[in-house]
């Protein structure tokens, strides 16, 4: 499992022109089954999501197709994490301690 950090790059007004790709982009990786969770971080300088993918190059070609990265308002923090407890509705995701 992965958390991905985002941090704006540029002011907000390059941000919100963008906005509406981006979430076009996170509505088809969420139909893809790589979304979990996401949202913007309070104060408002970026966002996280909870991401699920085979492997670390795979969440790095996802990130790299983000529009906020090919316009240049943002760039991305990856960290990969083994999910060992989740709640009830993520057990699925569940990984176990090689």
């Amino acid at each position: 499992m992965f958390v991905l950090e985002l941090s704006y790059t540029a002011p907000l007004d390059a941000v919100d022109a963008v906005l509406p790709d981006h979430v076009k982009w996170l509505e088809k990786q969420y139909e893809k089954g790589h979304f979990l969770a996401s949202g913007a971080k309070n104060p408002r300088d970026g966002g996280v999501i909870l991401a699920v993918a085979e492997n670390r190059a795979a969440i790095e070609e996802i990130v790299a197709g983000d529009p906020f990265v090919t316009a240049g308002v943002t760039s991305y923090r990856v960290t990969e994490f083994i999910a060992t407890k989740t709640a009830p509705e993520l057990a699925r995701h569940r990984q176990s301690v090689a």
